[in-house]
């Protein structure tokens, strides 16, 4: 695969790496936002939870569809077309008169997202040669972590002092500045070609992916064998027929499925896949955690803290190192320090120390700093240059598949099995409930330490040399 090395590429990277805090940055401020526009809006938190679910089952649906419009069209259009919807569509949740307006925004704001998503990474790996891929994508990652890391308390600030709508303000002047600085310095890689967007393939791949990550978010509610959770999942599994036989057949497809071919592709990808969800099990229940031994908000967003703040350093430096011995072991070694956290999360009681939990979180951040941008980049590296977009967004979407897995099966588990602790410890009224709420978090731990544990050997399924 023959390399396009840019002069300007580190500038081109920070440009990038601008953009890329858009999404973690809103994120997490709007997960900080629910009860205030619960309250605000005069609507449950059945409903308002649909201002988060609405973006993310729109970005994890059509994240693919935008990867393949940049390998035909252009990276650089398909992003700069990604900020100028975001940052609209920003303004425009700031404005919101009632929540149904705000969710249908958030949808348009996921279309953005998607964009940047898909197209970041693709970007990065045409500039960069490959001694230098991980390291710049580890960069890229780490703009990321401080969008996650800074948004937490970013919100609280911004919602105490100018109210929800600021969570959104936010967004316009990084999104204009991303904007015009990408304009300026991100190189044009569209070249006139003969493909065609396979508009059956896009249209398929959406109604599998909604319907299984809806069915996967929402079937606690629904019932999993209800009426409509069987509907669900016989839409997907129809729809995931119909996409492999017409994307193996037609000469165009959006998601050539000679990609699954490459170990390190498919490797990766679905090491992306559990790692995400072990991640988002021990992000989701964590605070949970927090909130029953006593601690404020501010306080549990101060111990959480640590886990993006470990990763953001690590990030970079797990980039480099992959660039120069290669992403396999340390992709691995990452996911494997993972797990270890996870279980180690599952030794805390309702006494462990405070310092005890962030030194666990900060080592679950250096496990997934060091897991990400090698594995990152050994996906990227592995696809012809002119599958690049949709490599890219296809292992968006299973990080993003990840998150909504690992927030319903940790949910799930922990329901479970606080339900079976209930009704099967013979113990006095307050003490029953604690003991079976600890013990119902440490199973969900430890089922989240065997998703990385798989992760860690599915990466060492890659390419030797990738």
């Amino acid at each position: 695969m023959g390399e396009s090395v840019y002069d300007n590429r580190w500038y081109i990277l920070a440009a990038v790496m601008f953009g890329s805090m858009l999404a973690p940055i809103d994120g997490s401020v709007v997960n900080i936002a629910m009860p205030t526009l619960s309250n605000y809006f005069k609507v449950d938190m059945l409903v308002v939870s649909w201002v988060s679910m609405a973006y993310l089952l729109t970005v994890s649906s059509l994240v693919m569809t935008f990867g393949r419009l940049g390998d035909i069209y252009g990276y650089k259009r398909i992003y700069q077309y990604g900020l100028l919807l975001f940052t609209l569509a920003s303004l425009g949740c700031s404005l919101s008169s009632g929540i149904y307006m705000l969710i249908a925004l958030r949808v348009v704001q996921a279309l953005g997202a998607c964009m940047l998503l898909a197209m970041a990474p693709a970007i990065i790996t045409y500039v960069f040669p490959s001694n230098e891929r991980g390291k710049a994508l580890g960069f890229n990652g780490m703009s990321v972590a401080v969008g996650l890391a800074i948004g937490p308390s970013l919100g609280g600030f911004l919602i105490s002092t100018l109210g929800w709508p600021a969570i959104f303000y936010i967004n316009i002047p990084i999104g204009l500045i991303a904007f015009l600085w990408g304009r300026a310095i991100i190189p044009e890689n569209f070249e006139k070609k003969d493909e065609r967007f396979d508009l059956v393939g896009a249209g398929l791949a959406f109604l599998m992916l909604f319907s299984l990550l809806l069915y996967i978010n929402q079937g606690g509610n629904i019932g999993w064998l209800s009426y409509d959770g069987i509907i669900l999942i016989s839409l997907f599994v129809v729809s995931l027929m119909f996409f492999i036989y017409i994307e193996s057949k037609i000469k165009e497809p959006m998601l050539d499925i000679s990609l699954f071919k490459i170990r390190s592709f498919t490797a990766g990808t679905i090491g992306a896949l559990l790692n995400f969800s072990g991640q988002y099990i021990m992000t989701f229940l964590t605070p949970f955690y927090l909130s029953w031994r006593g601690l404020s908000p501010a306080e549990a967003g101060m111990v959480m803290s640590t886990f993006p703040l470990f990763m953001l350093f690590m990030s970079p430096l797990s980039g480099t190192l992959s660039d120069r011995f290669g992403s396999r072991l340390l992709s691995a070694l990452g996911a494997f320090i993972s797990a270890a956290a996870l279980f180690l999360m599952s030794t805390l009681s309702a006494g462990t120390s405070r310092i005890y939990i962030m030194v666990i979180l900060a080592m679950f951040g250096i496990g997934n700093g060091i897991f990400q941008s090698p594995n990152n980049s050994s996906v990227m590296g592995s696809v012809p240059k002119q599958r690049l977009g949709i490599a890219s967004s296809f292992l968006a979407t299973m990080r993003n598949s990840g998150m909504v897995m690992g927030v319903a099966l940790g949910s799930a588990v922990f329901s479970y099995m606080n339900q079976y602790f209930l009704s099967t410890l013979n113990l006095p009224g307050n003490m029953l409930s604690s003991l079976a709420f600890i013990y119902a978090i440490r199973t969900s731990y430890v089922t989240g330490a065997m998703l990385d544990i798989a992760c860690t050997i599915i990466s060492l399924l890659k390419d030797k040399n990738s």
